[in-house]
């Protein structure tokens, strides 16, 4: 979860201002992933008061439609970035998946909470309780809104085949539940914990069967996907990029040291954005060497033909 705000935002308001609006779709899981992030600025700041503003999306509005066709960048944020543009709301409320690569001029990401589960989870048809993917009959159909996901399974288990799913969790499972379309759904393992739902999870998908989304909880719409690992002061990242059938991909892992508690100081570059984010309490220097990172592994991914996989990939997904 990240919380957005208008980097101005404040500049000339009263100091005696009490009342905080904040934006977040209407979803069920959007509630409690706002409602978590207000609790938390409550007990930091126990005089303001809060006030939640829903509001529908796109993406929550066009639901017969694979996300990857709908052809429309920053499906489940535009309005709330409208609103925050507008004054409507001073911050708003996302899963960092569903944020657009580049943000808005004048947005910062003011905060990410802690991470819950990054993995996927399988949640199985009742009559197939207690499988495995790799368990399930010949041709089983699977259900998920993410090409990412699709592509990289395709390849591990070729028994299975991939459809796409829509809607919010309440009703990809009923869907699941109630038709005998699907034997099995994924979905991300932080939304199925935050909504109380983790006895529906059948299986786990760890790196080794799916890498996640940067930002997951997700991304839908590019067969891209990452790992990362802090340890011993190192940060391990893997990446790769799959076509859309799983049948080719690349896949790297580079590392760099990172000094996490290294000690902050204030300074003229305190406010500075790194992909969007404004980190005041991470050194310069840990957050230089992260994001130097991606790119040196993105760029390794290019040389050895990323983008050939990709436009591949976007033309197929554009011509079904």
């Amino acid at each position: 979860m990240s919380v957005s705000g208008d980097a101005t935002a404040g500049e000339g308001n009263s100091p005696k201002m009490r009342v905080i609006r904040v934006g977040t779709r209407k979803s069920q899981l959007a509630r409690i992933q706002a409602d978590s992030v207000v609790a938390m600025l409550k007990d930091l700041y126990p005089g303001l008061q809060f006030e939640m503003v829903a509001m529908s999306t796109t993406g929550d509005k066009i639901l017969d439609t694979a996300l990857s066709k709908i052809g429309e960048k920053s499906l489940f944020t535009k309005e709330l970035e409208y609103a925050l543009e507008k004054n409507e709301v001073d911050l708003v409320v996302h899963s960092l998946k569903d944020l657009p690569t580049v943000l808005p001029p004048a947005f910062t990401i003011g905060a990410v909470c802690k991470r819950e589960s990054p993995y996927d989870a399988v949640i199985f048809h009742p009559k197939y309780a207690g499988q495995t993917l790799g368990t399930l009959p010949e041709k089983s159909v699977i259900g998920t809104s993410s090409l990412r996901r699709a592509a990289q399974l395709q390849r591990k288990f070729p028994h299975l085949e991939f459809k796409s799913i829509r809607g919010n969790l309440n009703t990809r499972l009923r869907k699941l539940d109630e038709q005998q379309e699907f034997s099995a759904i994924i979905l991300a393992a932080a939304g199925l914990q935050r909504m109380g739902w983790q006895s529906r999870v059948g299986q786990l998908l760890y790196p080794e069967e799916c890498l996640y989304a940067v930002g997951q909880e997700g991304g839908c719409s590019v067969p891209v996907a990452v790992h990362t690992v802090l340890k011993d002061g190192q940060l391990y990242l893997t990446g790769g990029v799959w076509s859309l059938d799983g049948s080719d991909s690349l896949k790297e892992t580079m590392q760099t040291t990172i000094n996490v508690l290294a000690q902050h100081e204030d300074g003229p570059e305190d406010d500075v954005q790194r992909v969007g984010i404004t980190a005041r309490n991470i050194s310069q220097g840990a957050q230089m060497a992260a994001e130097n990172l991606g790119i040196s592994l993105a760029n390794l991914l290019l040389n050895k033909g990323a983008k050939k996989i990709l436009d591949v990939a976007r033309q197929l997904n554009d011509a079904h």
